[in-house]
C-alpha cells in the first residue's frame, strides 16, 4: 500500500510543482482582482492553497490511471 501511495503521490507532487510555477508565472496573486471597490489582499496562503489544490487534482488523476491499469481480478 505504501508503494502504491508513493507511485501516486510523488509524480503528482512533481507535476503540481510545475503547474504551480506555470500558473503563478502568468497570474500574479499580489495584484488580485477588485471586488466591489475593495482590493482583495493576497498572501502566501494563495500560493499554498493553489499548490495543494493542484496536487489534489494531479493525485486523483494518477490514482485513476493506476486503478484503470489494474487487471479486473485485482480490483475484486
Amino acid at each position: 500500500m505504501q508503494r502504491l501511495l508513493m507511485i501516486v503521490l510523488w509524480p503528482s507532487f512533481l507535476v503540481a510543482i510545475a503547474a504551480e510555477g506555470a500558473m503563478f508565472a502568468l497570474i500574479d496573486p499580489l495584484h488580485g482582482p477588485m471586488m466591489e471597490g475593495s482590493e482583495v489582499i493576497w498572501s502566501l496562503a494563495t500560493y499554498t492553497l493553489g499548490f495543494f489544490l493542484l496536487w489534489l487534482f494531479c493525485a486523483l488523476s494518477s490514482a485513476l490511471t493506476c486503478y484503470l491499469g489494474l487487471d479486473p481480478q485485482e480490483v475484486e
